[in-house]
């Protein structure tokens, strides 16, 4: 019940806003939308449905804006009119006043804002569902962007998670499928993502990681933060300079290569994927620029860093060898390594999986992105997964998610763009190198100080070791053999005596025979 509140205004929001139309569209039942008619009458709906949608999610809060960021992405699967409305979330959400701002500011630092920047604009540049982003100078005129976290953003993802849990709880009861969803594991994953975004420190840190890991790659820039200046709810880094990277006509007339930047594209997020296991998880257009400036022409600029995601070494093997199987239509070997990782029951027969993968999949390759439809091969994927008990993996939701935002890029840069193709060498060199001669000969590189401190001791630690099992494993054995020693040693002192009493006999009887003659 102490969630009867917000459904209630998520129900009165949904019909204020009309937000009904756009969910009932997918119904086919007519009393379903008699019923809502009857509900709703007297309503008046004159604004675009697009506009209301992006309203209706701007005032359920910043966990309805996230998802209309990434719905904004996904043009094959919204009207224009819709996707157009809904790109607004990305950084043109309404910001708080530029008093309550400056208040924020001075409140995390503890004095003026006139102390801590020479200039400070008060009104921002972008404003999104968690933060906005003003520009300032710091003494000596170095340029400055200052990320402010919204007032009250703890309590209102704090009640909404809240009723995700519960959801989430339920439908585990409820549904079998649900069950093999395991819905409450992925809340779990999204509500930890959250909490860190609203930790502005540890975004700073992501940054930082994120730039040194990026260094050497020459495709992307990523701001340096002033780290005297960085607490939990407003941080201040370097202020980047560049043309966002939805204005594609701005980025021709500046003579950028469109096709190529939709490459560059697919090599950061593999990169940052399979190289480092650690890569931008809310690559939505908001976030992402592409620098005109002479030095640095062409190349992407990351911002917004609250959501990182991460992968361990097993998670990288696993995805690489899936992808590859799938570049290389080895259907079969997809259906072992879900076997194999335990995705299925062990139980499953691979002929039957590998031959429903192959359903799937086949129609869709040797086609450009454009004609490809992931919205229908992701429902069918489900129809699969379904029917073989394929249990999801909540640690891979975030990268789920954002494939799907660099395929959304990669529709609005090229739209003849084929994903499979330019993201096939990249992963077979990262194979090569990872388990082929070079992944051996660099494995041997990172382990070659441990192998220098471990060889001088080695002789020592043979030796502890063999002592060890001889006291172990050979104890009876050394005791039989001390025996049999004190046995040998006895009898050679027996026969010593023996020798002794026959020599001394032999030396009294000669000299007996010499006196006696």
């Amino acid at each position: 019940m102490r969630h009867f509140g917000r459904l209630v205004f998520i129900v009165v929001t949904v019909l204020r806003f009309g937000l009904d139309e756009v969910a009932l569209s997918a119904f086919r039942q007519r009393w379903v939308r008699a019923l809502v008619r009857v509900v709703t009458v007297g309503r008046r709906l004159d604004a675009p449905r697009g506009q209301r949608l992006r309203q209706g999610l701007e005032r359920l809060g910043p966990i309805f804006v996230k998802f209309g960021q990434v719905l904004s992405t996904r043009r094959d699967l919204t009207p224009p009119d819709v996707a157009d409305e809904l790109a607004k979330l990305q950084d043109r959400v309404p910001p708080v006043p530029a008093a309550t701002a400056r208040t924020l500011v001075e409140r995390a630092f503890g004095r003026p804002i006139e102390e801590l920047f020479e200039q400070f604009d008060a009104e921002p540049v972008a404003s999104a569902s968690i933060a906005q982003v003003h520009f300032a100078r710091l003494e000596g005129g170095r340029e400055v962007a200052v990320k402010v976290l919204r007032p009250g953003m703890l309590g209102a993802i704090e009640q909404d998670l809240s009723l995700l849990h519960t959801l989430a709880r339920w439908v585990e009861r409820l549904s079998l499928d649900g069950r093999r969803l395991r819905p409450r594991d992925v809340v779990s994953e999204f509500d930890a993502y959250l909490h860190d975004e609203l930790d502005l420190v540890r975004e700073a840190a992501n940054a930082a990681q994120l730039r040194r890991n990026m260094a050497g790659l020459d495709l992307v820039l990523v701001p340096e933060m002033i780290w005297e200046l960085c607490t939990e709810s407003v941080i201040v880094m370097e202020r980047m300079r560049g043309v966002p990277i939805s204005r594609i006509e701005r980025l021709r007339e500046a003579g950028v290569d469109i096709r190529k930047l939709a490459r560059d594209g697919v090599t950061i997020f593999f990169t940052q994927v399979f190289r480092d296991g650690f890569f931008h998880a809310d690559m939505h257009p908001g976030n992402i620029q592409v620098s005109i400036e002479p030095a640095t022409f062409g190349r992407y600029i990351a911002l917004d860093f609250g959501i990182i995601g991460t992968l361990t070494e097993t998670d990288k093997q696993y995805l690489a060898h899936n992808f590859i199987a799938f570049f290389r239509r080895d259907y079969k070997r997809v259906a072992e390594l879900h076997i194999e990782s335990g995705w299925v029951p062990a139980g499953t027969r691979v002929d039957a999986l590998e031959s429903a993968i192959r359903a799937v999949c086949e129609p869709h390759f040797d086609r450009p992105l454009k004609d490809i439809s992931l919205g229908q091969v992701l429902l069918r994927l489900f129809q699969t997964s379904r029917r073989f008990n394929v249990r999801i993996q909540p640690q891979l939701v975030l990268l789920q998610k954002t494939l799907l935002n660099v395929e959304g890029l990669g529709r609005q840069l090229d739209p003849e763009l084929d994903l499979w193709s330019t993201a096939k060498p990249f992963l077979e060199r990262w194979m090569d190198e990872q388990v082929g001669f070079r992944g051996l000969l660099e494995h041997l590189r990172q382990e070659a100080p441990r192998y220098a401190q471990l060889l001088p001791q080695l002789p020592r630690l043979v030796h502890r070791r063999l002592e060890q099992q001889l006291g172990q494993s050979d104890a009876a054995l050394l005791s039989a053999l001390l025996a049999e020693q004190r046995r040998t040693r006895r009898l050679l002192q027996a026969l010593l005596w023996l020798a002794g009493g026959f020599v001394l006999g032999a030396v009294v009887m000669r000299l007996a025979l010499h006196w006696t003659y």
